[in-house]
């Protein structure tokens, strides 16, 4: 059954709100086609997700120090209380060197980000501690794994194994998360099997990883991270500092061929996922349809671009796209015979 709301405070929620629509319009965008009962706490998890990756990110701070911040920030979620001197320090140290205005606007909010937390639920707060610390986890892996900042440090994922942690670790588990909130809280999915729902969530988590995983491969390249596994590599006879080639690229397309693969048939998954959201839903319909359609336009340019391995080439759809894809989906009122033919035809074009 869901669960009751302990509804956050008109003035909180208007400071979420604000703060997101300044640190991502885009996400601000699309937050609002989620249900207002679950909408802040999906936005309050993004801020803190966004809050974590900015720690990871920021390069002008040496890596074993980012750890450490990245740790006082999981421990926040592990403890049941706030170590705000804690959280001082994340701002004023992390904080003080971004050069983006969002990320330094978040990090000198991130107490406020706190406030909202603890005005939430306890259920909501410990969905939102549990994927935070998995969130965490992974990314200190992640700066483990690849100690080096530059292609000449390059370091490699081995196995596919090691592939799908990471891509659990970082994505997989939000699935998880927005299963169990939105089964908590939206009357329609009272009978959905939870458990199993969570699993076809974590498929579609891993999809949009993959995602990204393969349109950034040059540019991740650079910053010394290769996510291709090492034994994919092996058996078309490359090794990841073969990838800094551009001309390597027909060579690599075999693998990068099994890796679309498998990001679309996560996604179809996810395309499951998103069907058996009942008709009337409109709004977690369309949530889950945006990102799926989005990635799949995205594997479509992956698969079509000679310049993958170029890393002065940035492989994106453009914005317009997005919104196109908005537009269709809400004309259709989230249409799962519309939506499923265009995802059909999208999928021709990718495999």
């Amino acid at each position: 059954m869901p669960s009751a709301s302990v509804h956050i405070s008109s003035d909180k929620a208007t400071l979420l709100r604000d703060l997101l629509k300044q640190v991502s319009r885009l996400f601000y965008t699309t937050l609002a086609v989620v249900p207002a009962n679950v909408r802040d706490q999906v936005g309050l998890a993004y801020l803190f997700a966004r809050a974590a990756d900015t720690i990871a990110d920021t390069e002008l701070i040496d890596r074993p120090r980012r750890l450490g911040y990245l740790q006082r920030l999981r421990e926040q979620f592990v403890s049941e209380q706030l170590d705000r001197e804690q959280i001082r320090s994340i701002q004023q140290s992390v904080g003080s060197v971004q050069q983006e205005s969002a990320e330094r606007l978040l990090l000198e909010r991130l107490d406020e980000c706190f406030q909202v937390f603890l005005a939430c639920s306890l259920d909501d707060q410990q969905r939102i501690r549990r994927v935070i610390v998995t969130l965490t986890q992974g990314m200190e892996t992640d700066l483990n794994t690849f100690p080096g900042g530059a292609s000449g440090e390059l370091t490699a994922l081995k196995t596919i194994d090691d592939l799908d942690r990471y891509t659990y670790s970082v994505a997989g588990c939000v699935g998880e998360f927005w299963t169990a909130l939105m089964c908590a809280h939206r009357k329609a999915l009272a009978n959905w099997d939870c458990q199993r729902m969570s699993e076809i969530g974590v498929r579609f988590g891993k999809g949009l990883q993959l995602t990204n995983i393969v349109k950034d491969v040059a540019h991740d390249l650079q910053k010394g991270r290769c996510y291709i596994p090492e034994m994919m590599l092996t058996e078309v006879g490359l090794t990841p500092s073969d990838l800094l080639d551009q001309r390597n690229l027909l060579r690599f397309r075999p693998v990068l061929s099994k890796l679309v693969r498998q990001a679309v048939a996560h996604l179809d998954q996810g395309w499951a996922y998103t069907m058996a959201i009942p008709r009337h839903e409109t709004r977690l319909r369309l949530a889950c349809m945006w990102p799926i359609l989005s990635a799949g336009e995205s594997l479509k340019l992956v698969m079509n671009s000679p310049d993958l391995l170029n890393h002065a080439v940035k492989v994106k759809i453009p914005r317009s796209k997005v919104y196109q894809i908005m537009a269709m989906t809400t004309g259709t009122v989230a249409c799962g015979y519309a939506g499923t033919a265009y995802w059909g035809h999208l999928r021709k074009q990718i495999i």
